[in-house]
Formats: C-alpha cells, structure tokens, sequence
C-alpha cells in the first residue's frame, strides 16, 4: 500500500505574476495538502513541496518548489498532485478514498451485477458513484448514500447497492 499514490488536489494554472498557483484540493481539510508532501505529478516525473499563501476563490494560491515564474505556473495548470497513501490520515469505517473505490464491482441486494464503478464525482449534493455497465453505452450514476449503498467492502473490492426504483431502467 506504501507505493500508492491518492490524488490530492489541481493546478489550475497561475496566480499574480510571481510564480504562485491556483491549486484546488480534494482533502477532507483542504490546508491538509500542504503537509502530504512532496506532491507529485500523475506520471512521478515531478516532484514539489506546496506552500499555501493564501485562501483564494474555490482554493488557494501556493508556492510550488521550482516554480518562479507565470509562464511556469501557467504551464501546469490541469496537472493533478498525488500523494504517497501512507502519508494521508486513515479514514474512519463510513468513509472511503475515492481511489479505493475505482474498479470496484457494484451488486444489487439479490448479487446481480451492476457495473464497476469508473469514477466518483460530487457536483455540491453528495458523492455519485459512476458505473460502467456491460452492454450498455451509457453509464449510471448512483447516488453514494447509506441507504442505496449498505455495504462497502474494501477487502472484497465489492459494494453492495440497492437502487431506488426506476433507476436501472
């Protein structure tokens, strides 16, 4: 588990002409980023140390280790920050990493397979589990609730869904 990484957050290019970034984080504290370092790059080809300088609209403006100037932050923006897995804080039993539950298979109550869930989005509301569906061109997005999933096993690597009526149709 120690060599997995977690995305943490975004760059979403520059902020003022010094160098500085917007960076988005997806941290339950969203401060927490900072300390996870160093960050990488979704390849491992960069490595840098955040420093937060202050809360901005929809995040932060930060300090990257290597980075002085705008054309340099503005060339990162859309690369995502990971973070080594060891280094993040364990989670209570309800909540989870959405990386732990990428690839998972989704069952209905009677064991009929769903889908594999493919990404988890969160538009404001709550969390949607997005399931690739065999034979079907579309994907279904599944409300990540206690009441329409029960059961989450990570060591299983199988969630347990029992979708509102009309919702598979």
């Amino acid at each position: 588990m120690s060599d997995e990484r977690v995305c943490v957050g975004a760059l979403a290019g520059s902020f003022g002409v010094q160098g500085e970034v917007r960076l988005k984080s997806f941290c339950a504290d969203p401060e927490a980023i900072a300390s996870y370092g160093p960050l990488t790059t979704e390849d491992g080809s960069r490595s840098f140390t955040v420093r937060l300088t202050r809360a901005i609209p929809n995040g932060f403006s930060a300090r990257l280790t290597g980075i002085a100037t705008k054309e340099q932050a503005d060339a990162l923006k859309g690369v995502a920050l990971y973070a080594p897995r060891d280094r993040l804080p364990n989670l209570p039993d309800d909540e989870y990493y959405h990386a732990d539950l990428i690839g998972m298979e989704v069952r209905d109550t009677g064991g009929v397979l769903l889908g594999i869930v493919t990404a988890v989005h969160n538009h404001g509301a709550s969390d949607l589990l997005e399931l690739s569906r065999s034979g079907q061109k579309s994907a279904l997005l599944l409300p990540f609730t206690r009441a329409i999933v029960p059961t989450v096993d990570l060591a299983l690597r199988r969630i347990v869904a029992d979708p509102p009526e009309g919702l598979l149709e």
